[in-house]
């Protein structure tokens, strides 16, 4: 299955009264990644947590084996950058350790105006045509549910510490797609961010104050 994380090759879609007109492209230019990762914390900071990790898991996703560059996608609005999915691989393994490879998707970011839904559905038609059987993600039920994704216990899949919760969810990608695919969901390692990490990457970025807020959602 895919898993939605960062990207290689990117999807420019035109917002707006140009909504239908897509450009595929690849970004290769460091101030278009750096671009993507200001927007990714824009977006996330105090979101799930105080502040956030996930530009600095952005950063660094693209550098790893894991990365699935076909899944790697930019909305853009003529030539600025407003909103971004990626996807790395992950997998899924058995009580007979049978490994499945899954695609993991990483909360898409954006500003609003469809733009979410725009990157989701294009990816999710993108990652059915390469032959990917589902998709996992963690993420608000109440947003993912409208795409088809559901708690991925209904799928025998549960976290790497045998949790089922319903920020959890997989996708199938055709009918019956995930059936025989069960056991315990491992992301890449590249997910896992240490704190000295993590404040040494945010020396890059203007100062953001953190708030614990009663709104922040729980994963």
């Amino acid at each position: 299955m895919p898993c939605f994380k960062y990207f290689d090759l990117r999807i420019i879609q035109t917002i707006g009264e140009e909504n239908d007109n897509e450009h595929f492209y690849q970004i290769r230019r460091e101030k278009d990644f750096k671009s993507v990762e200001y927007m990714t914390r824009e977006a996330f900071w105090d979101l799930y947590k105080p502040g956030c990790d996930e530009h600095l898991v952005v950063h660094k996703i693209r550098k790893v084996p894991a990365f699935v560059k076909e899944l790697d996608f930019i909305a853009c609005d003529k030539d600025t950058i407003v909103g971004n999915i990626i996807y790395s691989r992950a997998k899924v393994l058995n009580e007979e350790n049978k490994e499945f490879e899954v695609p993991f998707a990483v909360l898409p970011s954006y500003q609003k105006q469809g733009i979410g839904s725009l990157l989701m559905n294009h990816s999710i038609e993108k990652a059915r045509q390469l032959g990917y059987k589902g998709i996992i993600i963690f993420g608000n039920p109440d947003y993912y549910h409208r795409f088809g994704f559901v708690n991925a216990k209904e799928y025998n899949i549960h976290t790497s510490w045998g949790d089922d919760f319903d920020a959890f969810m997989a996708l199938e990608l055709y009918d019956g797609s995930l059936r025989g695919i069960s056991g315990k969901f491992n992301e890449d390692e590249v997910f896992k961010i240490e704190n000295e990490e993590l404040e040494d990457f945010e020396k890059q970025f203007p100062y953001k104050e953190k708030h614990v807020t009663d709104t922040q959602l729980k994963l």
